[in-house]
């Protein structure tokens, strides 16, 4: 662990979960999101970066009516051009820049993943090692010192863990200890070679404090991260899990969406409960010069006052917007076509990383989601 300038209370042996860290669920109370801004020259949207700028600047307009957003930008010219984008939609106190480099506009899996407490620092960053998705999408260096730069502008402690290769959207959490992931993901050769499951629960266990981890199977068609939980199954409360399914037998995502359904159903959570599970449909298949890309509605972010859900110009849209409000009616979910920004292989909750507050709150588990049954 790296401590910040002014503290140096703690022992830097110690893990998070020692020091009493948790990761906190999506849907508490958070200070701010980060996103990462595309790069004309970046492998994500070299062919189509004009197109996708309106996306990026609805999500920005969207979030910044629910929470202050924190931009990593490459250089002060590229910060200005932002600026001129937004500057009639988004007052300027509500949007942050820092000149950050990246080499991709992925945020969700190579940033910070924060820790909290109720005592001070409250707030701690965890780096997990990076690898751009099992080693694809070379270079990577920018993004991978993404967390540690972003420690020092907050001068948060760190805690590095760059023996397990961990992207932010191959986990999911409900804040109390359980976690969602697929073994696609994480026991995938290229970025975990000989490591085990019961090796990998306990790494997490140290690092977020988690008791339960939940293993799926494999991801949805068209996915190259092999398979992140962010495209499958979502906690929205302690002990709810929203999972998308495919209704047409014939699809390839059928039978191994109908495999991680299972397994949800089957799960019991450390006080032996059963989880809740509500279901999504898939919209139908996308495809871009011959090739599925990975649709799925599950990709939605959780913001303070709002949800961010991606949608595909498919009949299935009105059905998740109706579904995501139900779970969550104190929130309003904003629907942004994703039709464009898909084309660089993710959506909206793979390009946002939330903050939680620094500050104390009266309940350490802050629980913001649906109110289960």
């Amino acid at each position: 662990m790296r401590l910040p300038r002014n503290n140096t209370a703690e022992i830097s042996t110690e893990t998070p979960a020692r020091l009493g860290y948790r990761m906190p669920a999506e849907w508490e109370l958070h200070e701010a999101t980060w996103v990462s801004w595309p790069h004309p020259k970046g492998s994500s949207f070299a062919t189509c970066y004009r197109e996708i700028l309106p996306t990026f600047v609805q999500m920005v307009e969207v979030l910044s009516t629910s929470e202050v957003v924190r931009i990593n930008v490459s250089e002060l010219e590229q910060e200005k051009q932002i600026r001129s984008l937004l500057n009639s939609t988004v007052p300027p106190e509500r949007v942050e820049f820092f000149h950050i480099p990246t080499n991709e506009p992925w945020c969700r899996d190579y940033g910070p993943i924060f820790v909290r407490r109720n005592r001070s620092p409250q707030l701690a960053v965890v780096n997990f090692g990076y690898n751009a998705w099992g080693g694809k999408y070379p270079p990577y260096d920018a993004d991978n010192s993404v967390p540690v730069r972003v420690s020092e502008e907050l001068n948060l402690p760190i805690f590095g863990r760059p023996d397990l290769i961990l992207e932010g959207g191959s986990i999911d959490t409900n804040g109390a200890g359980a976690l969602l992931t697929t073994e696609s993901c994480l026991l995938d050769s290229h970025r975990n070679p000989g490591w085990t499951r019961s090796k990998i629960e306990e790494a997490l266990r140290s690092s977020l404090s988690v008791s339960k981890v939940l293993w799926l199977g494999e991801g949805i068609a068209g996915d190259d991260t092999d398979g992140h939980v962010d495209n499958i199954a979502r906690f929205v409360a302690e002990d709810t899990v929203l999972t998308v399914i495919e209704r047409n037998e014939k699809d390839p995502n059928f039978k191994p969406l109908q495999e991680n359904l299972r397994r949800i159903q089957e799960t019991k959570l450390s006080n032996d409960r059963c989880l809740n599970v509500i279901t999504l449909p898939m919209p139908g298949p996308f495809l871009a010069m011959g090739e599925r890309l990975p649709v799925s509605y599950a990709n939605f972010f959780i913001g303070n006052e709002i949800i961010l859900l991606p949608t595909f110009a498919d009949i299935h849209d009105s059905q998740a917007l109706f579904v995501l409000q139900e779970m969550f009616p104190s929130r309003k979910v904003v629907p942004i076509n994703c039709c464009k920004l898909i084309w660089g292989l993710g959506a909206l909750h793979c390009l946002t990383q939330q903050q939680p507050t620094s500050e104390k709150l009266p309940d350490e588990r802050r629980l913001m989601g649906r109110r289960s049954p």
